[in-house]
Parts: C-alpha cells; sequence; structure tokens
C-alpha cells in the first residue's frame, strides 16, 4: 500500500556534489517543522562529479529521500517532469538544490496552498550574486516572454514553485518533449497567487544556465506558447511587398526623366540580399517549428530512468 504523503519537494540534481548534503539538510529541517508526512524526490540528470552515488547514501539514510537516477543527463526540465512524475504528495514544490532558491520559503507556499490557491510561483525581488549582464538578460526574457506568448506567465518567476496535485496531474498528462513548465503551470489555470522572496547567491559549483541554455529555454518557450515567430515572417514577407510595389513606380518615374540615381547593380545586390535575408529567416524559423513537430511525431519517451524509488 502505497504511504499517503503531505507534502512532496523535486530537486532536480546535476553535478552538484559540493551543494547536496547541505540542500538536503536545509531542506529536511524545513519540512520536519512542518509536523506533516513528506518526501523528498531527488532527480540525478546524469551527474559524473559523484553526485549519483551522494543521493543513493544520504537516500540510505534517509528515508524521506527517493532517489530518481537517470541513465544519462536529459537536462534540468525533463528532470523536473520526472520528479513530478514519482512525487504521491497532495502538494508539490519545485525548487533547485543550489540553494538560491532558500528551502525556507517553501513554507511560506504552503500556507498560501491552505488558504486554497493551487499554484503558488515563487517572485524573486532580488537576485544576489549575479552580474548585469545575466540579470539584464534574465529581466530581458521574461518580458519578451510574457509580451509575446498566449499565455500570462508571471514576470520575473522561475521554477520554485508549489503545485496542488491536481494541478501535477494535469501537467504530467502534458507529455510534449521541449518543455517550459513555468509556462505550463501557468497555462493549465486554477488559482495562482505569486509569493515575494530574495533569492541567494549560488553557495557552490556553476550554474547550470549559461546563456546558451537560457536561449535554448527562451526558444522553447516561444515555440511552445506562441505563433509570434511564424507571423514576424508573415510581416517581413507583407513588408518586402509593400517596398518592391512602391519601389516600381518610383524607379520607373526617376528613368523616365533622365534621373542616374538608380544606375548599376548595386540596387539590385541590396534588393537580392535583402529578400534572401527574408526567406532564410523565414525559412529558419519554419524549421524550428517543423524539428519541433518530427521530435513529438518520433514518440520517444522523455527519459529513461537506470534507478526509480521503491514502493512503499
Amino acid at each position: 500500500m502505497t504511504k499517503k504523503i503531505t507534502y512532496s519537494v523535486v530537486a532536480p540534481i546535476y553535478n552538484e556534489i559540493e551543494i547536496v548534503d547541505e540542500f538536503c539538510k536545509r531542506v529536511t529541517d524545513v519540512m520536519n517543522s512542518t509536523g506533516e508526512t513528506w518526501e523528498l524526490v531527488l532527480v540525478d540528470d546524469g551527474s559524473s562529479d559523484g553526485s549519483t552515488e551522494r543521493i543513493l547514501e544520504l537516500a540510505s539514510v534517509n528515508k524521506n529521500i527517493r532517489p530518481v537516477i537517470f541513465a544519462r543527463n536529459f537536462g534540468h526540465q525533463i528532470a523536473v517532469t520526472a520528479g513530478l512524475d514519482y512525487t504521491r504528495g497532495e502538494a508539490v514544490t519545485i525548487i533547485d538544490a543550489d540553494l538560491q532558491d532558500p528551502p525556507e520559503v517553501i513554507l511560506d507556499l504552503i500556507e498560501k496552498w491552505k488558504e486554497g490557491y493551487e499554484v503558488v510561483y515563487a517572485v524573486r525581488t532580488e537576485r544576489e550574486g549575479e552580474g548585469w549582464f545575466k540579470k539584464f538578460t534574465a529581466s530581458l526574457f521574461y518580458r519578451i516572454i510574457y509580451r509575446i506568448t498566449d499565455v500570462d506567465i508571471p514576470l520575473d518567476t522561475g521554477d520554485f514553485r508549489l503545485l496542488d496535485h491536481k494541478v501535477v496531474d494535469v501537467m504530467n498528462s502534458m507529455r510534449e518533449k521541449h518543455r517550459f513548465l513555468r509556462g505550463m503551470s501557468a497555462w493549465v489555470g486554477y488559482k495562482q497567487i505569486g509569493v515575494e522572496y530574495k533569492r541567494a547567491a549560488r553557495v557552490a559549483g556553476e550554474t547550470k544556465y549559461p546563456f546558451k541554455k537560457m536561449l535554448q529555454l527562451a526558444l522553447n518557450a516561444v515555440t511552445s506558447f506562441s505563433y509570434f515567430p511564424l507571423q514576424v515572417a508573415s510581416y517581413f514577407g507583407f513588408a518586402s511587398a509593400g517596398l518592391a510595389i512602391i519601389a516600381i513606380p518610383v524607379v520607373a518615374i526617376l528613368r523616365m526623366t533622365g534621373s542616374h540615381f538608380f544606375e548599376g547593380q548595386t540596387t539590385t545586390l541590396i534588393s537580392v540580399l535583402f529578400l534572401g535575408g527574408v526567406q532564410l529567416i523565414s525559412l529558419g524559423i519554419l524549421g524550428e517549428y517543423i524539428g519541433r513537430l518530427y521530435d513529438e511525431a518520433k514518440g520517444r519517451p522523455l527519459y529513461i530512468v537506470s534507478r526509480a524509488p521503491e514502493e512503499e
């Protein structure tokens, strides 16, 4: 018989050997203070620094820790998805293990859940230990996504949030390959609210979301929740056609009046380069959407687990 769990905490782990002990200790202290049953689902995303072995050691002495070990690296969003698949709690909190999102904030999320909210997302008011470029690109990312996507994704929020079990069930039924979980949790609806907190500096190790991965996440967000890039391609097409319609009579009149302004091959070369660029951009946008359709059509599993937690 499956043990009834009140709270689940999901944390993806990828090469966090320097932090995982402290993270588990702080989560344990926080969750024990609730006086309720709880579990910590640690998803090892193909670590190569000894994190896998340490997770298994911690799980052997702390029965609240349930390890999910991937066969290889599948990425952060997939690791969180696997964690959601294995949770049993009535309320599920998603948190990163780098301690930038303080585990103590989970208690604030729980309070809002008890008030009847089904999605409680953490809103960053400050970001310690990050350079201006990281802060600027993160702020720009959230605001662009907010403007062009078809769902109202709250500004300055990451994956740190609490989800009611009914929300988790809906999200678990959404098996798309290119995942943007914070957008998915906004898309499902239900009663939602934000809780402000101060994001801390990373305790140790390196960020697992450099600029390249942030760019990929942004691309997943846009293509999953917006047709805006396809519309941009259409706008380019109409703009090019409009310029051509205006240019034809202008050039004809100038030629008839003996003007030498448009003589030579320069104008032709610029026009060809411009139209060629528009076409290549449009093909690239189409290719991104078609590539995602291809990935979905293959029907491969989102992840492969080499070791799953045992049911109690």
